[in-house]
């Protein structure tokens, strides 16, 4: 789900325990006492685009920006997803029709959603059977190649909710700061998945970063990718105890590219996968660009009371392999 304050998507955040691949949240389902990613099982993803419009955008409008952004995923050279356009239909996202629509929707009670994407999965294995995304026609919409004053941005929102359609849930990677009112603005954002948006007129956002790439090739790893990329693994710990929900970025010094994830166990362990091969800079900082419900169910178990650290070494990543378990102690506030 997105907003211009706030974005997101209605399902359970997980840490996948079949690889070390855990630089991002995914979507994810509880399986007997194992959590389990949620992923297309089939491709392409076929979707339809729904007839209903609002002022400014009409449905050719709607679908072009749609299939732009689902190009933008696909052109993600080391991972295997591909969409499919079904073409138009009459059916409202949110049916259970066993069609993966998308299209305007007037919520003006959720005042800070943009837009929002519910999926159907198969609980015994996690597969994602139908996924449905609405954009809230109570807000004003642009698919202008520029942008328009005053308008979101259509194809950015696109992208982020199509994230989640194949399984992505929320990064951490970007900066915020509180406005009067209620809310957050977006200063920065290292990712498309970042659950803030950018205020009306911006078009940031139309372009998988880093973290995003790295996701999905997780999911959908296309020929050697887990060969030519390797991991990052740790433990946060604080006075000796683990740290649940510590937000871990990884910086290369070659590339410049952030990727980021989490501690996702009671013994603050992490893994930050699919990272290109060279030097990373490894820093770890508590979650507060955003709201917590935007990245966990169990908000109870986030551990926000350290302050930022930097691992006192370089983590020097090799192509297959992963760097071995680092140790990073915080410190409270």
């Amino acid at each position: 789900m997105k907003g211009p304050k706030a974005l997101g998507a209605a399902l359970l955040v997980v840490a996948v325990i079949a690889s070390p691949a855990l630089a991002y949240l995914k979507l994810g389902v509880r399986v007997e006492e194992q959590m389990v990613a949620l992923r297309w099982a089939d491709f392409p993803v076929r979707y339809f685009v729904s007839n209903q419009i609002v002022p400014g955008v009409t449905r050719t409008d709607l679908d072009e920006a749609v299939q732009r952004a689902a190009q933008s995923w696909e052109g993600v050279p080391t991972a295997s997803i591909t969409f499919a356009r079904g073409g138009f239909t009459d059916a409202l996202p949110g049916e259970e029709d066993g069609m993966s629509t998308l299209g305007f929707e007037d919520r003006p009670e959720l005042e800070r959603v943009l837009g929002a994407t519910s999926i159907t999965i198969d609980i015994v294995n996690g597969e994602i059977l139908e996924a449905d995304i609405f954009l809230n026609a109570a807000f004003p919409w642009t698919t202008a190649g520029r942008g328009e004053p005053g308008r979101f941005d259509v194809e950015s929102i696109a992208l982020h909710e199509l994230g989640h359609l194949a399984g992505l849930s929320h990064s951490a990677l970007g900066e915020t700061e509180l406005v009067a009112g209620g809310g957050r603005r977006v200063l920065a954002a290292g990712a498309v998945m970042f659950p803030i948006a950018f205020s009306p007129g911006s078009i940031e956002g139309r372009i998988p970063m880093a973290d995003d790439i790295a996701g999905l090739s997780d999911l959908y790893p296309a020929g050697g990718f887990r060969m030519r990329t390797g991991s990052i693994s740790g433990r946060v710990t604080k006075n000796g105890r683990g740290v649940f929900g510590a937000h871990v970025t990884a910086f290369n010094l070659r590339t410049r590219q952030f990727v980021g994830g989490f501690s996702l166990s009671d013994d603050g362990r992490f893994v930050i996968a699919g990272v290109e091969a060279g030097p990373w800079l490894v820093r770890v900082e508590p979650l507060d660009d955003g709201d917590l419900d935007s990245f966990f169910d169990d908000m109870g178990r986030i551990d926000v009371d350290f302050l930022a650290t930097v691992h006192d070494k370089l983590a020097h990543v090799e192509a297959g392999h992963d760097t071995g378990e680092i140790a990073i102690p915080v410190r409270s506030r």
